[in-house]
């Protein structure tokens, strides 16, 4: 055996230098990521937007006013909007969600059928089902009236 490593030990130390290039190419130079081409993102400064997009950008906004019902008297409300914070169980931040989506009078809550209660509470998150356990279309329809006491005698005092 001490021939056989005698004879060939520059052939074995030739070899084991290649292994461990070979062992460092593969674990070490191969980790580069290497970015090739000239395409840009649309995320780069300066790049334009997304044709897919700009339909989106140019097109109206999809949200219209909703009229109120034909039972309830509109009142006008100011140029803010109600104060929809005077409805029990519609606190601050439901009715910053609520004017995010348009809504911000109580004759438009009056005005509310099925199908916009569930379009609505869809978008309340953790707050879902709350519209109709706290019955907000009843109470908008009294303050939409401006029928305070009747508010009162059902909902209690507003405060």
């Amino acid at each position: 055996m001490n021939e056989l490593l005698q004879t060939y030990w520059p052939l074995i130390v030739a070899a084991l230098l290649v292994g461990i290039a070979i062992a460092w190419y593969v674990f070490h130079a191969s980790r580069r990521t290497r970015i090739t081409g000239t395409s840009r993102d649309v995320l780069d400064e300066g790049a334009a937007p997304a044709e897919r997009n700009k339909a989106l950008i140019d097109s109206a906004p999809a949200a219209t006013p909703m009229e109120p019902p034909a039972g309830v008297a509109p009142t006008a409300p100011s140029p803010a909007g109600d104060d929809l914070t005077r409805i029990k169980g519609l606190g601050p931040k439901l009715a910053a969600t609520l004017r995010g989506l348009g809504v911000t009078s109580f004759a438009q809550i009056a005005g509310w059928d099925d199908g916009e209660i569930d379009r609505i509470d869809a978008e309340l998150g953790r707050f879902q089902g709350r519209i109709r356990r706290d019955d907000w279309v009843g109470q908008a329809k009294l303050l939409a009236q401006g029928d305070e006491s009747g508010f009162a005698e059902r909902y209690g005092k507003l405060s």
